[in-house]
């Protein structure tokens, strides 16, 4: 079985990049994608994945977060960072309503430049939604025939919500959120009805380590790594009732499939 985690965030630490890539080979995670959520991140994992071609990937965009920050010419930089052979999406882009860090009008303008950028570039858009789901569709539905595609990054809401994001056309991102009893509910409910061919699994590294790991913790690793993803797809062998090498071939086709990777 072969894994790709879409979702790892840029070390703070660079160094750390290679042993951690050491690591998930050997739990058979053996493409990655990171995660640009604004331009000056953006850039840097545009450069990591030019330092390791066909293992290392990125995205390109402005989280919701930092949207009050963006420079003047921000759409010319994701759109110049967009061509890049190794970056396949547009974003972490999107709109957090929960923490507020940017003004909900300055985050709906600069989610929806980036949205045109996708439809403009054809590479599809890696999304970010807390706590704005009608805010978020509203917008996504406006633009989503002209999206080459669309991944719901970290999807963690209920099964109303995801039907409606698949009927755009979207997959669903599972992270270890999945596996939180307490706090996953919703998710745990929603990914029963999920259709194993919109399935996409990611880590969100190093945040969302996975509940309960016992025998699949890997010594010495505090925070959550790609190696972990097989045990979030052991965590929907029951939960979607499907065999963890079906999830494993899915995931990774699902995967190959959105973001147009030979």
């Amino acid at each position: 079985m072969q894994w790709f985690d879409v979702g790892v965030n840029v070390p703070s630490d660079v160094t750390t990049l290679a042993p951690m890539l050491e690591r998930a080979a050997n739990a058979n995670v053996t493409q990655i994608m990171l995660t640009g959520t604004d331009v000056s991140i953006s850039q840097q994992a545009a450069e990591l994945a030019d330092a390791h071609p066909g293992q290392v990937f990125s995205t390109a965009g402005i989280h919701p977060h930092y949207a009050q920050h963006a420079a003047i010419d921000y759409r010319r930089q994701i759109t110049t960072l967009a061509e890049h052979p190794q970056v396949l999406a547009i974003g972490e882009c999107g709109l957090d309503f929960n923490r507020d860090f940017s003004p909900r009008d300055i985050q709906l303008a600069v989610f929806e430049a980036q949205l045109v950028i996708a439809c403009e570039t054809g590479l599809p858009v890696f999304l970010h939604e807390r706590d704005a789901f009608d805010a978020q569709y509203k917008l996504l539905h406006q633009y989503h025939k002209q999206l080459s595609g669309a991944l719901v990054h970290c999807f963690t809401g209920n099964t109303e919500q995801m039907q409606a994001y698949l009927e755009l056309g979207c997959y669903i991102g599972i992270t270890g959120w999945v596996t939180d009893e307490k706090r996953g509910g919703d998710l745990r409910e929603a990914v029963r009805h999920l259709p194993i061919e919109r399935l996409i699994l990611e880590t969100d590294a190093p945040y969302l380590k996975p509940k309960k790991l016992g025998s699949d913790k890997i010594t010495g690793v505090k925070q959550n790594e790609p190696c972990y993803l097989p045990v979030i797809a052991k965590a929907l062998t029951e939960l979607m009732n499907t065999p963890l090498t079906a999830l494993a071939d899915a995931s990774l086709r699902n995967s190959h499939d959105l973001l147009a990777v030979g």
